[in-house]
């Protein structure tokens, strides 16, 4: 089969192919997978403009020195030439732009379209997106139930073409322990990892309340606190400098990607108190690693965790209830979770598994 992969968005703060490349590489393993049996193209819009073969896949870079174009004809006919038997579409707040391509296309080219974390269209847009809906032969959403209120508002017309599949893998696997904190310095015991930014939507404060508690019942206890955004930084640190217990939770700032290896290496639990997620990147990256997830129940990290299988979930924003799941992670065999944890990987949110999902999804058609 040939797969088109497309988006109407561009980003020209990448002037080079392999910048590209390095910024996407958490979702473009299952592209490379397809490409082992299929043809593969990927058109993508930044500062360059040129193809190229990297990985099996065959790369078309534009450049329209636009951050957004409304009508994009040129693009169009590119996706159109290459006579795709699977368009790919990434994200789906772009209906006016991809109803002028679902207009154009051969009727056996058939559109799969995949979510991004965007939530539903209202208004004129909404009507667009019912639109660009007939066009489109199946939605991928993290989780079943995510998609299934994108059909209760109308967005979307039939529960028959939303398909549970990740929206992003991870590139870490595991390691030696000893090798990780040999990079990272974590002591404690157990080692709870957050990783987010500081914004409400990911709740760091609630977390922290319900872990400075835990630490009263468990002294050894540590975690350690990644974050690339400063949102709430100053009411966590004046929430830790009342605590007597301030020292069980470091605030470790930003770190490269490429180290987050051995900090998810290094750690027993990843902890999660978002709200909302598309997907759930972090945790999905943690798991890769063998980490027990201890999350929110969201429909994303249902889906993430099993339904909890692997991990623990608790209810967004309850402190109570994540102080009682951190008090459950001493009664349960964390170890048998880990494993749990990265057979499901594995199995479910690696790179190769996605590729085999969007596989059996195309064949149906």
């Amino acid at each position: 089969m040939v797969y088109v992969f497309v988006t109407y968005n561009s980003s020209l703060e990448f002037d080079s192919p392999e910048s590209w490349f390095k910024r996407t590489e958490g979702y473009t393993g299952a592209l490379f997978s397809l490409a082992k049996d299929n043809t593969v193209i990927n058109i993508k819009q930044i500062n360059y403009e040129g193809d190229c073969l990297h990985k099996g896949v065959h790369y078309y870079f534009i450049n329209f020195n636009k951050k957004r174009t409304f009508f994009p004809r040129k693009l169009n006919r590119l996706v159109k030439s290459f006579n795709p038997d699977i368009v790919f579409l990434q994200g789906l707040h772009t209906p006016l732009q991809f109803l002028q391509l679902g207009i154009q296309l051969s009727k056996k080219t058939k559109v799969i379209a995949q979510h991004h974390a965007e939530k539903p269209l209202t208004g004129f847009r909404k009507y667009l997106q019912k639109m660009a809906d007939k066009y489109i032969n199946a939605y991928l959403f993290a989780s079943h139930d995510m998609g299934l209120e994108w059909v209760e508002k109308g967005n979307i017309t039939s529960a028959k073409k939303i398909h549970e599949v990740m929206e992003v893998s991870s590139i870490f696997s595991p390691m030696d322990r000893i090798a990780a904190i040999s990079k990272t310095g974590v002591s404690g015991d157990p080692v709870f990892l957050w990783v987010g930014r500081l914004n409400d939507n990911k709740d760091p404060l609630t977390v922290i309340k319900a872990f400075l508690r835990f630490a009263e019942v468990k002294p050894s206890a540590r975690m350690y606190m990644i974050y690339h955004t400063e949102e709430l930084l100053t009411d966590i640190q004046q929430l830790l400098n009342g605590s007597a217990l301030k020292n069980a939770v470091k605030l470790v700032g930003k770190v490269p990607h490429s180290d987050l290896q051995y900090w998810f290496n290094s750690a027993d639990v990843i902890l999660s108190g978002s709200h909302y997620e598309g997907s759930g990147t972090a945790v999905c990256e943690a798991m890769s690693c063998g980490c027990m997830p201890v999350v929110t129940d969201i429909f994303s990290f249902r889906m993430i965790t099993d339904n909890g299988r692997c991990g623990l979930l608790y209810e967004p924003g309850n402190e109570d209830a994540l102080f009682l799941a951190l008090l459950q992670t001493q009664q349960i065999d964390v170890k048998e979770r880990q494993k749990a944890s990265l057979e499901y990987f594995r199995e479910n949110l690696s790179f190769e598994a996605i590729a085999r999902r969007i596989q059996k999804i195309a064949a149906g058609f």
